[in-house]
Order: structure tokens, then C-alpha cells, then sequence
């Protein structure tokens, strides 16, 4: 089961996520959001001219669209379709980064690691209150982006906040 989330140039433009929040929310309900074989995506339908070199995370209403989505669902790269590439995607929605035909998506490296902290920070407590204690899904997303982090912190956070 992979369901797609259709974005349409009405809902960018009203920056309405409610559609989206649905679909997730009912994955949610159904305590679905977290099987393997859920991962989602994004059919992103923006017609645009032919000349125009930009790409859909460098189209500020797509990004708006993307960054609410993002403060609504933190945890959202997580159930994300990987192997597509979504998650890379979902990613350039948030992170400056410059394309390039030779090298493809090239992060500002300072911001993808605050971007990874972030979700790291947000998402490890979302687990715990999902009754997931172990931080796998989590670690090989970081992975996935690039990053190694030190079992160590996982560790900090499996602690009770005081």
C-alpha cells in the first residue's frame, strides 16, 4: 500500500493541507502509519512553461506548501517513500541546497544537519509515543541523508525529559 498525495496548484496557492492531513491522519487512526509497506508520496501537478530551468523545490509556493505540511507532521519524512527518492525530495523542500546536472541535489551542508538534528529531535519522542522504543527507522533515515550519528544519542533520548 502506497498512497500518493495529490498537490495541485489550487491547494499551493491556498496553501491547503488538509487533503494531505487526511490521508495521513487516517494512516494514523488506523495505526498504519508506521507498516513497512506504507510509504507515502507526493504527485506534485504544477504545469509550468516549458523554459522555465527551476525545480519544484525552488518554486516558493511548493516549498510554503511543503514547510506547513512539514510543522503539521514532523515525523513525516519517516513514513516517506525512500526508494523513490522522496525522501531526498521531501528534503530539498526544506534545505537550501543548488541542483546540478553533474552532481544533482547539493545540500548547504550546515543547514541539511540542522535539518537531520531537527527530525532526530522531533521524531525519536513521536516513536516513543507510537510505543516504538528502538530508533532503527530513525538511524537509517539519517543514514539515507548522509549522516552517521552516534548510538549515543539515541541513548540521551530514550531518557525522560526533565
Amino acid at each position: 500500500m502506497a498512497p500518493s498525495i495529490a498537490v495541485t496548484p489550487p491547494l499551493l496557492a491556498s496553501l491547503d493541507i488538509a487533503a494531505a492531513s487526511a490521508v495521513i491522519e487516517d494512516l494514523v487512526a488506523t495505526g498504519k502509519i508506521l507498516d513497512p509497506e506504507v510509504k507515502l508520496s507526493f504527485a506534485i501537478d504544477l504545469p509550468r512553461d516549458p523554459t522555465d530551468p527551476r525545480e519544484l523545490s525552488e518554486i516558493p509556493e511548493v516549498r510554503l506548501w511543503f514547510l506547513r505540511l512539514d510543522q503539521r507532521f514532523p515525523w513525516l519524512p519517516l513514513v516517506l517513500d525512500w526508494e523513490t527518492g522522496e525522501l531526498g525530495r521531501y528534503a530539498a523542500m526544506l534545505v537550501p541546497h543548488q541542483f546540478s546536472t553533474k552532481d544533482g541535489i547539493r545540500y548547504n551542508p550546515e543547514a541539511l544537519e540542522i535539518f537531520v538534528m531537527g527530525k532526530i529531535f522531533a521524531i525519536a519522542p513521536w516513536l516513543q509515543a507510537q510505543g516504538i522504543p528502538q530508533f532503527t527507522r530513525l538511524k537509517f533515515m539519517t543514514q539515507m541523508l548522509g549522516y552517521e550519528i552516534d548510538d549515543g544519542l539515541f541513548e540521551l533520548l530514550r531518557s525522560p525529559v526533565t
